[in-house]
């Protein structure tokens, strides 16, 4: 369960970026210095953010191939606590 939530939170983080880099280009003939000044800090802010995904997913998929049984364990642990807690309902 674990290993296929990770994938798809680090899939919506990955749309969001490209929603948020396609907005800054259609809005890229604004002018203006708040305008500049917002842009200049969203792309920054975008920049570090598909950084800092990447090397999520880089340490998350070296984490699951060193510990393997671990990740089956914790998926696991995580499918039991959703059962239980979908079962209380």
């Amino acid at each position: 369960m674990k290993k296929a939530a990770a994938p798809n939170l680090m899939d919506d983080l990955q749309a969001l970026i490209e929603d948020a880099e396609a907005l800054l280009r259609a809005t890229a003939d604004q002018s203006g210095s708040k305008v500049e000044e917002v842009r200049a800090r969203a792309e920054e802010r975008l920049r570090t953010a598909r950084e800092h995904l990447e090397g999520a997913g880089r340490r998350l998929d070296d984490q699951v191939r060193e510990n393997p049984w671990t990740a089956v364990g914790v998926a696991a642990g995580v499918g039991l606590l959703v059962g239980i807690l979908l079962g209380r309902k």
